[in-house]
C-alpha cells in the first residue's frame, strides 16, 4: 500500500468527485481549487466535516472561474 496520508487521500478523493461534476474544467483547475479549500481549511480543530466543507469550498472557487467576467 502507498504512504498516502488520509488528507492526501481526502484531496485526491474530493478532486476526483469534482473532476466527474465539472467533466469541461481542466483537471489543474479542479485540483487548485481543492488545494485552496484545503489550505483553508487545514487546521480545523474537528476534522469530521473537512471533505463536505472542502468540496463546497471548492466548488465555490470554480463556479465564480465559471462565471463570464462582467464588463
Amino acid at each position: 500500500m502507498g504512504s498516502e496520508s488520509e488528507d492526501d487521500l481526502v484531496i485526491r478523493l474530493v478532486a476526483e468527485r469534482l473532476m466527474q461534476a465539472h467533466p469541461r474544467l481542466a483537471a489543474g483547475l479542479v485540483k487548485a481549487a481543492v488545494a485552496t479549500a484545503y489550505e483553508e481549511l487545514r487546521y480545523a480543530r474537528v476534522r469530521t466535516y473537512l471533505p463536505v466543507l472542502m468540496e463546497r469550498r471548492a466548488r465555490d472557487l470554480l463556479s465564480s472561474d465559471e462565471q463570464p467576467p462582467s464588463p
